[in-house]
């Protein structure tokens, strides 16, 4: 495995931004940039060796810091998902955020580690970044450091590993945001997908969940067997997948298989694992006409997020995991995306 650093411009206030370049011996290449820790592309082989960018992005910071910027492979934080109607209590204190996705706060609010240039440095055969974000910003309580490291093997299996600590009693809740397509382009509605989750987190009309946790069998959110994504999609809820799963873990915090994918026609393949209890399907459902790399033009269901997290709106929900980080803890969280062919 080989890592290589290059120039990815600057942010529209000046900042320099960085990009790196991490190839395995499989055949996968994975670039990643400081600006909200954001994961650009991964090439990746399909079983005749044919390489195709299998990540939904921009070319340039332009498209990154553009107002319809959907998270593509956004690092969000410091809460992914939503909370609902920007409000949180801690040991009794309320704390309000900004409302910035109907009458919810989303991925950390207006300004959220998404939009924030890391800092960012070779580290052995890894690329480790760092943020500190300080008391009160976007309203969450305590100043809080925060690292993420990329690692890629020479199997092809993409690794984030995250942890952070804080001086005050905090939440926190990060994730990944990439949109994948195994084909390359095109909808991804063919693709096969299975995930490890006998239930799902119910959600209102504003996606925001109503604290049950519903079996998914016999249902259209059913996908523990392996289901072409388009097989129930139009049945679901709002326009399409865009769900917390509730993963059916091997044990609390352990490394398990969250979902994985089977594109038809290449044959490339990708597994999810996750150290967290949950996933957030989501089916692009909003994306529409985004100009992205090279041009092409990313429109609903082309693309699809596996986004490991604890559920939506957790610190409402006393009965869903925590989501609370308190001084002298250390928040840990490990994703791996590991991309192959069919055998």
């Amino acid at each position: 495995m080989s890592i290589t650093k290059e120039s990815f411009g600057q942010t529209n206030d000046g900042q320099a931004v960085d990009a790196f370049i991490l190839k395995s011996a499989s055949g996968v290449t994975a670039k990643v940039i400081n600006y909200g820790a954001t994961l650009v592309s991964v090439e990746a082989p399909d079983c005749d060796g044919k390489l195709a960018d299998v990540v939904l992005g921009f070319d340039d910071m332009g498209g990154y810091q553009s107002a319809g910027n959907p998270y593509f492979g956004a690092t969000c934080g410091r809460f992914a998902n939503r909370i609902a109607n920007g409000k949180f209590s801690v040991d009794g204190i309320e704390y309000s955020l900004a409302v910035n996705n109907g009458p919810n706060g989303l991925h950390g609010g207006v300004v959220g580690f998404d939009k924030k240039v890391w800092d960012a440095a070779i580290v052995g055969e890894a690329v480790k970044m760092s943020l500190t974000s300080p008391d009160g910003e976007e309203g969450y309580p305590g100043t809080l450091k925060v690292e993420l490291i990329y690692s890629l093997d020479d199997e092809g299996a993409l690794r984030l590993d995250y942890s952070a600590e804080t001086d005050q009693k905090t939440i926190l809740n990060l994730t990944n945001h990439s949109y994948f397509n195994l084909a390359g382009s095109g909808t991804t509605r063919s693709h096969i997908i299975r995930i490890n989750a006998d239930r799902y987190t119910i959600v209102d009309g504003e996606a925001t969940p109503s604290g049950e946790l519903r079996a998914v069998g016999g249902t259209e959110m059913d996908l523990l067997e392996p289901t072409p994504i388009g097989q129930n999609i139009d049945a679901v809820q709002g326009l399409g997948y865009d769900h917390n799963y509730c993963i059916n873990q091997a044990g609390e915090g352990e490394l398990t298989l969250a979902a994985s994918v089977v594109e038809p026609d290449s044959g490339r393949t990708l597994e999810c694992w996750t150290t967290e209890p949950g996933v957030q399907f989501y089916t692009a459902n909003y994306v529409e006409n985004i100009i992205g790399k090279g041009g092409a033009v990313y429109n609903k269901q082309e693309g699809f997020c596996l986004e490991t997290q604890h559920y939506p709106d957790s610190p409402n929900h006393p009965a869903f995991p925590s989501t609370e980080l308190a001084p002298g803890e250390t928040y840990t969280q490990t994703c791996i995306y590991r991309f192959g062919v069919v055998e």
